[in-house]
């Protein structure tokens, strides 16, 4: 019997973390798949082994873009009509106009907005959409590689990106099923469902009915709950090392107990240094009273600013810097990849450390994953040059409003508690807020934590048999 071609189309850097550096691909063929990657990112995925089409000019039509930007108020005006809930606008980012040329495309985003502001305004600009990218090259090409290939399914490994529009028509236009994965766990509220597909696969039941809510025209039989591969690493005991080997690789000392402060980028949190500034005037004060703690700094991927420089260089002796391990193949922010060695490192981290510190990212479920407690950053920072940014805004978005209690990580409510919350970790059972970070975790992404790529490929084998 001939095996079943199946598309994953790559649109960007983050997918390799999760279809790329897990057992993914492995448990694919397991099964009898013939996978090719449609790959549009500058990785070279032959490197690992694996078939590869590169999609080389993953250029959109020029108005795509505008359109897409416009589409995402549209989406988030719906949202705030239908909830009542004014938390959509802080989903909206600023339209530079810096020049006549931002200018001109404002006029047009907002004229746009203006006259398609309704759910009728939102199908008309997602027609508008396709109607573009079926002009371009892209979907030329996208039509030549799957007329010559002929795969019997096409997996999209994000629903957010305007480069997989024209490979997604090219395929409805051919009769080729396809799929989405809807990548990260805040993404429905926000309006980024920027592609159409005839299944959509989701982490969890509380996905799959934020899917429904927010995009009605879905049916739910479209809808496959697979969880994410994304955490599938951290139940893999073959990634760890053991401490010694882990310790003396960074050199670190094993006779000490390390916290890890987890970075964001400066968009998500503008005062990340000063959080860290003050979780490590702290841990200072801890270790006068006879504590012997370390603070491992993991900076975000893609922040390369110098904003942590003073704090480093201030407290050398109890900060040690282990950085991701990315590598950056092109010349823009997106062309920073992840490697599978970082994987790893990130897993080793989390596992070395008592509690793992940042500002309301999904770190929570990383460190539980490992059974360690998170704690979050959630005061105003004195006298802040962040404008329109605020702490008390970013608790209330919409994902975590998913938390079944408030308990499920430590809340650094003031910079003067973080050394008792700090002791308290170190020194007492945690497994009250553990636990309930493990049912915060179940509600969000589908156990088995470690079989989502086995039900990704179940879904996919259910759907092509049909």
């Amino acid at each position: 019997m001939k095996s079943k071609k199946i598309f994953i189309l790559l649109p960007d850097g983050v997918g390799l973390r999760n279809f790329a550096y897990t057992d993914f691909n492995k448990i694919g063929n397991e099964k009898g798949f013939d996978i090719t990657y449609w790959n549009a990112t500058p990785f070279d995925l032959t490197d690992l082994g694996f078939q590869q089409i590169k999609i080389k000019n993953s250029k959109t039509h020029p108005v795509t873009d505008i359109l897409k930007r416009a589409l995402i108020q549209l989406e988030l005006n719906q949202n705030i009509r239908k909830s009542g809930d004014s938390i959509y606008n802080f989903y909206r980012f600023p339209f530079s106009r810096k020049n006549y040329k931002d200018f001109f495309k404002f006029f047009y985003f907002k004229k746009l907005i203006f006259l398609n502001n309704s759910q009728n305004g939102i199908k008309n600009l997602r027609k508008k959409i396709n109607s573009y990218e079926r002009l371009t090259k892209l979907y030329k090409d996208s039509l030549k590689t799957l007329t010559e290939e002929k795969p019997n399914f096409i997996f999209c490994t994000n629903q957010r990106f305007t480069n997989t529009v024209a490979p997604i028509l090219a395929a409805h236009d051919l009769g080729i099923p396809t799929a989405t994965f809807i990548f990260s766990w805040d993404n429905l509220p926000k309006g980024t469902k920027i592609i159409e597909t005839d299944y959509y696969f989701v982490w969890s039941q509380h996905m799959k009915d934020e899917l429904l809510y927010y995009y009605p025209e879905v049916n739910e039989k479209q809808i496959f709950i697979t969880g994410t591969p994304q955490f599938e690493p951290h139940f893999n005991k073959e990634l760890l090392e053991s401490k010694s080997s882990f310790f003396k690789k960074y050199n670190l000392d094993e006779n000490k107990k390390y916290i890890c402060f987890s970075g964001d980028d400066i968009t998500t949190s503008p005062n990340d240094h000063q959080y860290l500034d003050d979780v490590a005037n702290a841990v200072r004060k801890l270790n006068s009273k006879g504590h012997d703690l370390v603070i491992i700094f993991r900076r975000c991927p893609v922040d390369f600013s110098n904003r942590y420089n003073s704090t480093l260089e201030n407290y050398k002796d109890i900060i040690v810097p282990i950085n991701p391990l990315w590598k950056n193949i092109g010349e823009q922010w997106n062309t920073i990849l992840p490697t599978k060695d970082d994987i790893s490192l990130l897993v080793n981290t989390i596992n070395n450390s008592e509690l793992v510190i940042n500002l309301g990212s999904s770190m929570v479920f990383d460190s539980v994953a490992l059974n360690k407690p998170c704690a979050y950053v959630n005061y105003e920072v004195k006298n802040s040059n962040a404008k329109n940014w605020s702490i008390e805004n970013i608790y209330k978005f919409v994902h975590f409003r998913s938390m079944p209690n408030k308990n499920c990580v430590f809340w650094l409510n003031k910079h003067e508690e973080i050394a008792d919350i700090i002791e308290k970790t170190i020194l007492q059972n945690d497994e009250k807020i553990i636990d309930n970070a493990q049912k915060w975790f179940e509600k969000i992404n589908l156990s088995p934590f470690d079989k989502a790529s086995e039900r990704i490929w179940n879904a996919i084998e259910n759907i092509i048999s049909k």
